[in-house]
């Protein structure tokens, strides 16, 4: 009714009123999509502590923070409970040792576990397990000391996705191995099942573990490749070129691989937010719009807020943002202020490189700071030595290896991959292990964060004068 009502002020009302009755209709519709968001995901939860057999099918293979794997199951089966009580999901790390059988996803599993409701927060303003486990529909957490078995076979076509996430890995397995492996798979396909918690650590300890994370930076280096590499491909062709529209058509063809990747990556949060951002800016060139601008920046925003409301309280949503809207209108400022057309043309990768470090984690260092109550004193320099190599090398590598696989020759691009991840890998250990490398951070004020991004957006009004 207040939307409704506020539209209607802004239609028809004075003109001076219209901002703030727009304002207001938008809180009111944020309101709207937030309780409809909740209603829709609402789960069961498990309402006290389980011990028993635990049927399910696999959907997801992981590892806890315990380095012991772990599957999340749906179409769950709990002994001696109504279905309408009994929890959408469950997520059970397997700490049997050895394992009798190898999870995959699709397979119906049945193992003996322990199972307890996702705890909230264990400090008040900590964070809340709880909560981010409602809107992921996971009722039930616990772990199995006996072996899961095997109780069916993937049906056809099911978990469809998923499985070609494994085969892909597998293969990558099969011709790479170790840590630096296992990073480039985990970066490439979401399986992050065989990263062991030391280099986790490591490269959380260097602020590397966002290059892990399938999210805006990853999807932007495959779809900028795909791109170029369409767009020069149509340009080679003369009756191509003559004919067709190439910048379109590589908009085409990069939003479909980009589509695909979030199905493949297991489409989580942080890939789906990336996906939207791409989506618009692809939309832009489509509609013969500039693709990067703060507009397109604001209206991924919205799309995301709309489709998933709980994610404003999310670091990973609030420093995608504060990055991206820095990095928009901070490159801005900078072509109005400095002539770079009169530089060396070697010199431009390099300021770039710089620039977008400095802006992107000037801007997202006080959320991540905030919300996991540390510092990485040396990030600058380790992204600094990655991001060229995971950019240039090892994300164009993994689309190469998907087109030359079927010439039998993805090992010569599987192995440029093999050597970015040690190089990276090898940064995030060097830089961890540096004195200093990690300063702890005192929980801020609730305030504190809501006054950073005022200032930030009027800030960043002031260079774009």
């Amino acid at each position: 009714v207040v939307a409704l009502v506020m539209v209607v002020l802004w239609l028809r009302g004075p003109f001076l009123w219209r901002p703030l009755c727009a304002g207001a209709a938008m809180l009111a519709v944020g309101v709207l999509a937030a309780g409809l968001r909740a209603h829709l995901v609402a789960a069961p939860m498990l309402e006290f502590r389980y011990y028993g057999p635990v049927e399910g099918r696999v959907i997801e293979i992981d590892r806890s923070s315990s380095d012991a794997l772990r599957v999340t199951l749906d179409r769950v089966v709990l002994r001696d409970m109504s279905p309408a009580r009994t929890p959408r999901k469950v997520r059970i790390s397997l700490h049997a040792s050895p394992l009798l059988h190898d999870p995959l996803p699709g397979e119906t599993l049945i193992v003996t576990a322990h199972l307890s409701a996702p705890e909230g927060p264990a400090e008040p303003g900590g964070f809340d397990f709880r909560r981010m486990a409602f809107f992921d529909q996971l009722g039930a957490v616990g772990y199995s000391r006996s072996p899961a078995l095997l109780l069916e076979p993937p049906a056809a076509g099911d978990a469809l996705i998923a499985r070609m996430r494994t085969w892909l890995s597998d293969a990558m397995r099969a011709r790479i191995s170790g840590d630096a492996a296992e990073f480039a798979i985990g970066a490439l396909t979401g399986d992050r099942s065989g990263i062991s918690r030391d280099t986790v650590e490591a490269l959380r300890d260097s602020s590397l573990a966002h290059l892990l994370a399938i999210s805006g930076m990853n999807l932007a280096f495959l779809v900028t490749f795909v791109f170029v590499l369409v767009r020069t491909g149509v340009a080679m062709v003369p009756v191509l070129a003559l004919r067709l529209n190439a910048k379109k058509v590589s908009a085409v063809v990069s939003l479909g691989v980009a589509l695909f990747y979030l199905l493949l990556s297991g489409a989580n949060v942080a890939t789906e937010r990336a996906f939207v951002m791409v989506a618009v800016m692809l939309g832009a060139v489509l509609l013969d719009r500039q693709a990067i601008t703060l507009r397109s920046a604001a209206i991924a925003g919205i799309i995301l807020l709309a489709l998933r409301p709980e994610t404003l309280l999310q670091p990973g949503f609030q420093m995608s943002m504060a990055a991206t809207v820095a990095l928009v209108a901070g490159f801005a400022a900078v072509d109005h202020r400095v002539r770079l057309q009169n530089w060396p043309r070697w010199t431009l990768p390099l300021f770039t490189l710089v620039a977008s470090s400095v802006i992107g984690g000037f801007s997202s260092a006080p959320y991540a700071a905030a919300t996991f109550n540390r510092f990485t004193d040396y990030g600058l320099l380790a992204n600094l030595l990655t991001v060229p190599v995971m950019g240039a090398v090892m994300m164009p590598a993994g689309a190469l290896a998907v087109l030359l696989a079927p010439f039998g020759l993805s090992w010569l691009a599987l192995s440029a991959m093999d050597l970015a991840g040690r190089w990276i890998l090898g940064v995030a250990h060097w830089i961890a292990a540096l004195e200093g490398s990690v300063t702890p951070i005192p929980a801020p004020h609730d305030l504190a964060l809501p006054l950073i991004t005022l200032g930030g957006i009027w800030a960043l009004q002031q260079v774009n004068l």
